[in-house]
């Protein structure tokens, strides 16, 4: 049996916020616990030479990524609206996200910050916005934000973005199953999760 289940996810990612829809149902079925791992996608893309698929130079392939994201939207049937202020810059989100780990608050700080971005259209690289958003949740926002700066934090981030990168990833949302031997291997995509499944299932 794999021995672990990783997903990296950055909140700037409309794909990792549909494959969150199906990750509680997964690891029921699978029993494998999910253990999330916040990264920097444009750290991975830096690292890659990767895009987002929405700067795509070819026009009629970027085109088609717009009308294959509606098609996935309505697939799910989830609540979900374009963000107005795509591309965010989701460094302080995701900063905040390693905090939120770290004070064990994560789940309340997940389960906001996903809808805010792909459902209500919040411009997370603000830090007011973000800070409303988790006052709302509930969390004390003025620490979390406050903890996101912390150096610790910010390396933590960075070594998160490494070390999805040396596990070959080149973008999100992408989950790594390793088993008992140390071997992993990795899936990218929402579109792909039934194969991790499967791996699950050895």
């Amino acid at each position: 049996m794999p021995r672990s289940l990783e997903f990296c996810f950055d909140y700037a990612s409309p794909y990792s916020y549909f494959a969150q829809q199906l990750v509680p149902a997964l690891t029921a079925r699978s029993g494998v616990p999910v253990r999330y791992r916040p990264v920097l996608l444009g750290g991975i893309f830096k690292s890659t030479g990767n895009q987002a698929p929405m700067l795509e130079g070819c026009e009629p392939k970027r085109h088609y990524s717009v009308r294959t994201l509606q098609r996935w939207v309505a697939h799910y049937d989830v609540p979900f609206s374009m963000n107005p202020h795509f591309p965010v810059n989701t460094l302080g989100v995701m900063r905040a996200c390693v905090a939120a780990q770290r004070a064990g608050v994560f789940d309340a700080f997940h389960a906001a910050v996903f809808p805010a971005m792909w459902s209500e259209g919040r411009n997370l690289g603000d830090a007011t916005e973000l800070e409303d958003v988790l006052e709302r949740a509930g969390l004390d926002a003025k620490a979390l934000l406050g903890a996101a700066q912390d150096a610790t934090v910010k390396q933590e981030l960075i070594a998160n973005t490494e070390a999805a990168v040396a596990s070959g990833a080149f973008g999100v949302p992408t989950f790594i199953v390793r088993d008992e031997d140390g071997g992993e291997e990795l899936f990218w995509g929402a579109d792909h999760m039934h194969f991790v499944e499967r791996a699950l299932a050895g």
